[in-house]
């Protein structure tokens, strides 16, 4: 089997650990293993002539399993490897939270063993892909997010608008600090803190969700995944931030974002006993209260 691995190139004493065991593991089982090239400067790992431990920088598809050691920002930014390339995501996690993350450090080889023998599930996640008129470099060259899309105001502490249609047909303004359209993977993150619903995995749906909106009447609104979404930004500053998920990129107010469902899909590895209502339960600590 081959694998790559992929962390966030700085030093943390869990994830040292994390990799000590997953390589113990993989090595174990005659795996060939492949550290992202930044990554692997910050783990005590020399690779040696003929070593079955390689680097990659990209990725193609004769991989066939890619780990990501983190928490859930982790993991987004491995989707910027995998892209369309279909290979199925593993989340160890040696961060905070963890919806996408789930496998623990304890449990690294038991979770492994499980799938090496093949017991597990592929969730497969929409993204959403997105345009800019007039284009911008950064977004052409990745143009997708797993978790949301978000406008918002930049050297200002004022409000912007945002101007919204859905499918060419005029939604409304939100006089905001920003407006979120995310995923249903993306609805348990920035989109639930202001507000959002949770969805699950596999709903069709997206969420636009307003940043402090200043019209109090604005509430998050579901839409079909099958809609195309156009932004439109003023505001007294020229300028504003759009990030698609952890990367950020800056517009002027005469740019249009056109976003859309995008072609191709994430999939996520789930252990057989992983359900999302059991995540659900366990990351929020839904029926925590002693009457329950």
């Amino acid at each position: 089997m081959k694998v790559a691995i992929y962390g966030q190139n700085y030093v943390k004493e869990t994830t040292q650990e994390a990799v000590g065991k997953l390589l113990d593991f993989l090595l174990l089982k005659n795996a060939h293993v492949f550290f992202e090239s930044e990554f692997i400067k910050t783990q005590n790992i020399e690779i040696q002539d003929n070593s079955v431990v390689q680097t990659f920088e990209k990725l193609d598809v004769s991989f066939d399993l890619l780990i990501s050691v983190g928490g859930d920002g982790t993991i987004l930014r491995a989707v910027t490897y995998v892209r369309e390339l279909g290979i199925p995501i593993v989340g160890i996690n040696t961060g905070r939270l963890g919806f996408l993350a789930t496998i623990q450090i304890d449990d690294i080889q038991t979770a492994l063993s499980e799938i090496f023998k093949g017991d597990y599930k592929i969730s497969e996640r929409s993204l959403l892909s997105v345009t800019t008129n007039p284009e911008h470099k950064d977004v052409v060259a990745t143009n997708f997010a797993l978790n949301e899309i978000a406008l918002s105001r930049k050297n200002t502490t004022s409000m912007i608008t945002v101007e919204t249609h859905l499918n060419g047909e005029y939604l409304t303004s939100y006089w905001a600090d920003g407006l979120i359209l995310s995923t249903p993977t993306g609805s348990t993150g920035y989109s639930l803190s202001c507000g959002g619903p949770v969805i699950a995995p596999d709903a069709n749906n997206f969420v636009l969700t307003p940043i402090a909106p200043h019209n109090l009447s604005a509430r998050p609104l579901v839409i079909p995944d099958n809609t195309v979404v156009t932004l439109k930004v003023a505001g007294r500053e020229d300028q504003f931030l759009m990030s698609l998920d952890s990367r950020i990129v800056t517009l002027t107010n005469i740019t249009t974002v056109t976003v859309k469902k995008a072609d191709f899909a994430i999939k996520m590895v789930e252990l057989l006993d992983e359900t999302f209502l059991a995540t659900l339960r366990k990351k929020l600590l839904w029926g925590e209260d002693r009457r329950n």
